[in-house]
């Protein structure tokens, strides 16, 4: 059963032992993301010089459910674009808001603009950081 949706930021900090990823870590086997927060991660790390097979070997075994991103999630994800953009988040940002609603879950971040928006999208966000 799925307890969490994982930002892009949420999942990196686990990987990297970066500050927020142990509490990442207490819900990591019962979480998803969207296909447009792996590929924000998979861009991380292509960005920083992996190779494609490697970034696979890390990602790949992972035991996170991928949903991909279809109509649905599209239109939920731009009629967050109004309540969020004052606050800066991205497109991924409202992906992973748009599934966390979708599966009435909480969303897990690193990102803190978010708290500023958590009233108004209707999304339990926790702020690993």
């Amino acid at each position: 059963m799925i307890e969490a949706v994982l930002d892009a930021s949420a999942l990196l900090a686990l990987l990297l032992a970066e500050r927020g990823g142990d509490e990442v870590g207490t819900v990591f086997a019962n979480s998803a993301m969207t296909t447009v927060n792996l590929c924000e991660v998979v861009g991380h790390f292509a960005r920083n010089g992996a190779a494609e097979a490697d970034i696979r070997l890390v990602l790949d075994p992972l035991p996170i459910e991928r949903i991909p991103f279809d109509d649905d999630l599209a239109f939920a994800a731009g009629l967050l674009l109004p309540a969020t953009r004052k606050s800066g988040l991205s497109f991924g940002d409202r992906a992973c808001l748009a599934l966390a609603a979708r599966l009435n879950v909480r969303a897990l971040t690193a990102d803190r603009s978010w708290r500023s928006i958590a009233r108004s999208v209707g999304v339990d966000i926790h702020p690993i950081r």
